[in-house]
């Protein structure tokens, strides 16, 4: 590894809270965030240049040799692809009418209770997480609310419910080895197996998605209904409903039907399918969007003019600004910083860690972050089932829970509600969603010291 100075690092260091803090005052500044962060990543691409920390990096492709720009190994590729492609399908999909379908046929059980569509959505969400990602869990979903409640006239309550669903977006991202990378990473550091880690990670994630959903509902005024007369009257609202509205081909919907199916077990399953292993999720998400885009191929370019642009110009710029900060040590110094807590003993050492590993994640990557803790955890040869491993994996995947830019999803949840027009900035994002990230961690470090310590 290169010589780094405590300068140089010190100084990319302000740099990475100067950019939170740029992105906390974004209205303010009246600036979109792929601009802001743009900046960012423009300004640490040319230090890190500067002080030597990156170069060009050739690669042998097809047995000719290429030189990458510094900043295209940076970028999560994967991710981008995924949000593209599950955009994408989605959008094309839902001209079939299925998410309408499904919204409607959902919308009836709940016989126009807004709290009883709030679960059903909630657990939607978990398992959606736990299958696919926590990306095309948001995406679908998402889509999902908009459209409920704009036919239950319940547009002010969307917000609400796209917040509780950001937040179960981490929450079932717990539930399995493969839901997010952080468990993947440490899962393998650590030797945890499929079946233990589901067995060790469910009954929290029943319990947290039970009390996200009933505090959610308490705090965001999403009551059952009460008295006959609005019943009877949510009752006749939801009578009026027929799931075959815009269903304009039946041939096209049971297509459409089909392909959801088949896209959600691809999704599920593309880690252990052969050759699509080594191409990823990604490629998973792009291929299925292909797919539907033929139904529309004469016309393909309207889908990609609906493209949130920002919003994957803002994931490129953010994942070059935190390569740099990775080159440039910060992001070792953070896990530097978190040894002497593993010192203090499982107790009160596994409780700082995830705290301190929900605070990190919630304003950095939080794969390099598992990546690391892996790394240093894995030194000091822990046993699998030690606190220590299972902090990680909570704290990296609910300190998303903090800041919008703490996850994938969250971004995702943010670019929607703005689509809606509803006002939420960075600030008020984070006064909303900390009560719920509090209470979370705190069951979680309850849970890791009370049944996995």
């Amino acid at each position: 590894m290169q010589h780094v100075s405590t300068t140089v690092t010190a100084l990319f260091a302000v740099l990475l809270v100067a950019m939170i803090l740029s992105l906390a005052l974004e209205e303010k500044i009246h600036a979109k965030k792929s601009v802001i962060v743009g900046w960012f990543a423009a300004i640490t691409l040319f230090l890190a240049a500067a002080f030597g920390l990156v170069h060009p990096e050739t690669v042998e492709i097809l047995g000719h040799p290429v030189t990458l720009p510094v900043y295209i190994p940076g970028i999560d590729w994967e991710v981008i692809a995924i949000i593209l492609g599950s955009s994408l399908f989605v959008d094309v999909t839902s001209k079939c009418g299925l998410f309408t379908w499904i919204a409607i046929k959902l919308t009836k059980a709940s016989r126009g209770d807004p709290l009883k569509l709030l679960v059903f959505y909630g657990v939607m969400t978990v398992v959606f997480s736990a299958v696919l990602n926590n990306v095309t869990a948001m995406i679908i979903v998402g889509a999902l609310s908009g459209v409920s409640l704009a036919k239950l006239r319940l547009t002010n309550k969307l917000l609400g419910f796209l917040l509780i669903e950001a937040l179960l977006t981490n929450v079932g991202g717990l539930l399995t080895l493969i839901s997010s990378v952080p468990n993947i990473i440490i899962g393998n550091a650590a030797g945890i197996t499929f079946v233990t880690f589901f067995i060790k990670a469910s009954p929290y994630v029943a319990v947290a998605t039970a009390v996200t959903i009933y505090m959610g509902a308490r705090l965001f005024g999403i009551e059952a209904l009460k008295g006959d007369t609005a019943k009877a009257e949510a009752a006749s609202l939801v009578a009026g409903f027929d799931e075959n509205d815009g269903i304009e081909s039946a041939g096209f919907f049971r297509f459409g039907t089909a392909m959801t199916g088949l896209f959600i077990i691809a999704m599920a399953s593309a880690s252990i399918t052969p050759y699509v292993k080594d191409l990823g999720m990604g490629y998973v998400a792009l291929t299925f969007a292909v797919i539907m885009l033929t139904r529309y191929k004469a016309t393909a370019d309207r889908f990609y003019q609906a493209i949130d642009w920002d919003l994957l110009a803002f994931f490129g710029c953010l994942f070059i600004v935190i390569n740099m900060m990775e080159h440039a040590l910060v992001l070792e110094l953070i896990g530097e910083g978190l040894k002497p807590i593993i010192n203090l003993g499982e107790t009160v050492g596994a409780s700082i860690l995830l705290v301190a590993s929900a605070v990190a994640s919630s304003v950095t990557d939080n794969i390099p972050l598992a990546a690391m803790l892996a790394k240093i955890l894995g030194g000091l040869g822990l046993a699998s089932d030690s606190p220590f491993w299972w902090a990680v994996i909570f704290g990296a995947n609910l300190g998303g829970n903090i800041t919008p830019i703490g996850s994938a999803s969250t971004l995702v949840a943010v670019t929607i509600i703005h689509k809606h027009k509803l006002p939420l900035s960075f600030a008020a994002f984070v006064k909303a969603s900390f009560p719920f990230a509090v209470l979370q961690l705190a069951l979680a470090a309850g849970y890791i010291l009370v049944v996995l310590g």
